[in-house]
């Protein structure tokens, strides 16, 4: 976090004093304008390239693995795991059934026998608490 703080903040400080050169040499007489749009134009295109090789990207390099030790340390079924990815997916219990070929009631007990493993009191809890276990593939 104090990197990309610290890199935030060089960027800053550099735009400013390409800002100071621009109005500088504009007033002097010098450069035209247009050729210093131009040039802050392709620092600010540089600049979001780099941002975005260095952001966007950065988790499509280490592929979520998934703990199965802790999948059956949690004695979490088959079944239930499957409702649990389901269920992050955002899925009603109504889909889930739909999807699985059971009945919603059965749905209702996996993902009841969910919440007690995980110790969560919500859906949105328990998918929560799966991802800091690393339970779920994405």
């Amino acid at each position: 976090m104090k990197r990309t703080i610290l890199v935030f903040g060089l960027l800053i400080v550099a735009l400013l004093i390409l800002f100071e050169i621009s109005k500088r040499t504009y007033l002097s007489g010098d450069t035209s304008i247009e050729l210093i749009i131009a040039v802050i134009a392709i620092v600010f295109f540089f600049i979001g390239i780099y941002i975005n090789k260095r952001s966007l990207h950065k988790d499509s390099d280490q592929p979520h693995k998934v703990n199965h030790n802790k999948i059956k340390e949690l004695n979490i079924s088959n079944r239930e795991y499957e409702v649990l990815c389901e269920i992050a997916k955002g899925l009603s219990n109504q889909e889930i059934a739909t999807k699985l070929f059971v009945s919603e009631s059965t749905i209702k007990t996996h993902v009841s026998n969910l919440l007690v493993k995980l110790n969560a009191k919500r859906r949105t809890q328990a998918i929560q608490i799966s991802k800091e276990l690393k339970l779920l593939p994405f």
